[in-house]
């Protein structure tokens, strides 16, 4: 554990999470009603998510989401804090026998995830029960926040891998190797040349296509797993059955098994987002699909 995340375990250790979380909510307001950063591209993409809604359930749900994530930063920084009572007061698991049966037999597996809930905390808490998990994600430019930041994000072990670095594909395959669980997160856009066309909410949008690569190659499962906050005050972490390897897949052109498998990851989010729609990262521009061309 790096020395910033010690310092943030003895300090906040003692503050019970609802309390790091309503510490968000000025925040929130602050970002929806006053500064309103955002707020037009957040109704822009629920309206080409649910054109049927009123602007009224727009706002009230675009509103939440941004709320969420304000709350999201604060709780951040419980990370090194999380420990079995922590777990145990907190957090609410379904679905680990997906996990232990994916890497039955001394292998990893590949994990599908999104940008809903609270992500580093999700992994936080899976890696606190014994699970090895590399995520693949950007660093920053700076050195300095690259050792506070991810000190604090992998203080329960969580590792991480850069997206499109030389070492990538070898990294990936070597976690896959030691029996990790390697997450791709699949919610966002993603321009070529690793990019390819999606439809999600029935609109086009570009998707990274990695994680549909990395299976064909490892033949592993992928195993979609999320949370969300619940009206118990819980994290509610949900890992769901696997999407396993089909070896008639070998047959099939390339190419379009990986439009076919990336657009069945992509279903899969879409539904989650649906059913938890407050608790997706609106702010993002998803859809940035341009004619016969992505834009970067």
């Amino acid at each position: 554990m790096s020395k910033s995340a010690q310092i943030l375990r003895f300090f906040l250790s003692p503050i019970p999470r609802r309390v790091m979380r309503c510490l968000g909510k000025p925040l929130g307001f602050l970002w929806w009603s006053v500064f309103r950063f955002r707020r037009k591209i957040v109704l822009d993409n629920l309206t080409k998510a649910f054109p049927d809604w009123s602007l009224e359930k727009k706002k009230e749900v675009g509103r939440k989401s941004v709320y969420m994530l304000a709350e999201n930063f604060f709780e951040f920084f419980l990370i090194p804090a999380i420990d079995e009572k922590w777990l145990e007061k907190n957090v609410t698991f379904q679905g680990l026998e997906n996990l232990d049966k994916a890497i039955e037999g001394g292998k990893g597996a590949l994990l599908l995830c999104l940008h809903i809930a609270n992500g580093d905390v999700l992994a936080s808490c899976v890696a606190r029960r014994g699970y090895k998990i590399s995520i693949i994600t950007k660093f920053f430019n700076s050195q300095l926040m690259n050792s506070i930041w991810f000190g604090i994000r992998g203080a329960q072990g969580v590792k991480w891998i850069p997206p499109h670095g030389e070492k990538t594909p070898f990294m990936i395959l070597k976690a896959i190797k030691n029996q990790e669980f390697v997450a791709f997160v699949l919610d966002q856009h993603m321009g070529r040349p690793y990019g390819i066309e999606t439809k999600f909410f029935g609109q086009p949008a570009g998707t990274a296509y990695g994680l549909a690569l990395f299976q064909l190659k490892t033949k592993r499962p992928v195993i979609p797993i999320y949370s969300y906050s619940g009206e118990d005050g819980k994290i509610h972490i949900i890992a769901e059955p696997a999407f396993l390897y089909d070896p008639q897949l070998e047959s099939k052109d390339r190419d379009q098994t990986l439009v076919e498998l990336t657009q069945a990851y992509t279903d899969k989010i879409e539904e989650i987002v649906r059913r938890y729609p407050g608790q997706w990262m609106w702010v993002h521009r998803r859809w940035k699909w341009k004619g016969s061309k992505l834009e970067n």
